[in-house]
């Protein structure tokens, strides 16, 4: 599963996700994406569940890209702890998805068949999603 390999802090405040998304919000890579439409945290299990899904559909052909990362620690407390014994351990990481965001890219596949697959993969995924073409292309 995805992580960082190293981070200059352990733990993180949970901040707020507010706006739209700027960056990472256009078809760079591919030909067909994958767009969130809600702002949600997805965390790496997800990723990899949608990711597995894209490849097994597409029978490992094309090309792939993942353009979300998670490098936000989520920590929880042990259940049943008293209150004022401090933060709890890191448990798990997540990406932090604005609406606009692109999270994957397919090409070198049909597009009908690209389709399908992002339809599979965002049904992985806690956030409202749409299958999106990149402009010049015929759908």
């Amino acid at each position: 599963m995805l992580q960082p390999k190293r981070t200059k802090y352990r733990k993180q405040q949970r901040g707020r996700m507010t706006g739209k998304e700027t960056r990472g919000a256009s078809v760079s890579f591919g030909e067909v994406a994958l767009q969130a439409l809600e702002p949600k945290w997805i965390n790496s299990r997800q990723i990899e569940a949608a990711r597995r899904a894209l490849t097994r559909h597409i029978k490992r052909g094309g090309r792939i890209w993942i353009r979300v990362f998670p490098d936000k620690p989520v920590t929880q407390r042990p259940a049943e702890t008293r209150m004022g014994a401090g933060k709890g351990s890191p448990e798990f990481w997540v990406a932090v998805i604005k609406p606009g965001r692109i999270l994957f890219e397919i090409a070198g596949v049909d597009i009908a068949l690209a389709k399908r697959a992002l339809e599979l993969a965002a049904s992985k995924f806690p956030c409202k999603c749409k299958v999106i073409v990149k402009e010049g292309l015929q759908s």
